[in-house]
């Protein structure tokens, strides 16, 4: 089994910035949310048929995110 690390390299070079949250609440149908000192970076829309497709699309959301604005996580 891969490390968490190896996995999802760029959810865990976030959490040292910003935060990620990783299940529903009572007041909104989010499932998933990162942010940042700026607010929201990335809300999920979709439902997952399990956890590990739900962080793959996080992991490539903020790897997307960064890309589109100039930001160079440190693997």
């Amino acid at each position: 089994m891969r490390s968490f690390e190896k996995q999802y390299p760029n959810i865990s070079a976030w959490v040292h910035e910003g935060q990620v949250r990783i299940g529903y609440n009572d007041y909104d149908d989010v499932f998933l949310r990162v942010t940042d000192a700026g607010g929201v970076v990335w809300e999920s829309t979709l439902s997952y048929q399990s956890l590990d497709e739900a962080l793959a699309a996080m992991d490539a959301a903020i790897a997307t995110w960064c890309a589109e604005n100039g930001i160079e996580l440190e693997l």
